[in-house]
């Protein structure tokens, strides 16, 4: 959770209806299948001691992969351990899901943190969700930046270029970004893995970012409204992941409302990267 602000010039997830052509045919009708399969994520482990945000044990029977909190933004050791288990039993990837080191704000406030100690901080993350991953039987498979620094990676190269380095020390792991963005680039370019990734329960502006959350139409709630632009984020170039938000209320009946709308749209659901187990190596460089 915590994806705020629009902040890419890049074009939105999925084009207009195209016009017909000469043959009375429209462009999409002659456009390419619809992908085989596609991932759905969400963001969990966000609980901190006594203060629960979300119901993990209710969404995670629906996801493919689970982007963990690692302690800096939210999740107390013990919170983390057991959404590692969750995932573990449920056969769900597990990623880690790094931030700034900002409780308080659930690290959705873009702080300006010298490069050398923000790609340590998001090593420490990394590592500290490994130990705990391997502790219930899996091990970290892919890296998500989370909140503000989601954003502050497509445009602070400086960041971009912490994270990335990061990564490449902990072994090297694919990286979820936002699909089409300036950071997948810049991941690609960086020899690792960019896995393009949309957002099912968020409201896009007509350039490609999402609408802010102070603003209406940021959270879709509607499970059938969420279902319905899953399929369109699916079919779009360069998707190969789907978000949502295990906050929202009724997160859990809007994942299951997507994988019925995957399925009828001849659309299955798998992660983007296999489950490495305990006795795996921590880095696995690119699938």
């Amino acid at each position: 959770m915590g994806h705020d602000r629009a902040v890419s010039s890049a074009p939105a997830p999925w084009s207009a209806p195209a016009a017909p052509n000469a043959s009375g045919a429209s462009a999409a009708s002659l456009a390419p299948a619809a992908p085989e399969t596609v991932d759905l994520n969400a963001d969990v482990g966000e609980s901190f001691g006594r203060w629960e945000l979300g119901d993990d044990a209710a969404l995670m029977p629906h996801l493919t992969s689970a982007n963990v909190a690692c302690g800096f933004h939210a999740g107390d050791p013990l919170t983390l351990r057991r959404t590692c288990a969750l995932a573990v039993e449920h056969d769900v990837v597990i990623g880690a899901q790094v931030g700034y080191r900002d409780l308080a704000g659930f690290g959705r406030r873009f702080i300006d943190v010298p490069p050398a100690e923000l790609e340590a901080d998001v090593l420490y993350q990394l590592a500290a969700l490994d130990g705990l991953a391997r502790a219930e039987g899996g091990a970290v498979a892919y890296l998500k930046p989370h909140g503000a620094l989601y954003h502050a990676v497509e445009v602070q190269p400086a960041q971009a270029e912490a994270v990335i380095a990061a990564v490449h020390a902990f072994g090297g792991l694919p990286v979820l970004c936002r699909a089409g963005s300036l950071f997948a680039d810049r991941v690609s370019l960086a020899g690792l893995t960019a896995v393009g990734e949309g957002f099912a329960d968020r409201g896009y502006l007509p350039e490609g970012g999402l609408v802010p959350r102070s603003e209406p139409g940021a959270l879709l709630t509607d499970p059938d409204q969420v279902a319905d632009q899953a399929v369109r984020l699916a079919r779009s170039p360069g998707v190969r992941s789907l978000c949502l938000h295990g906050d929202t209320p009724g997160a859990a009946g809007a994942a299951r409302a997507v994988r019925a709308a995957l399925r009828d749209a001849g659309i299955g659901v798998a992660p983007f990267v296999p489950r490495p187990t305990a006795g795996a190596s921590a880095g696995r460089g690119t699938p």
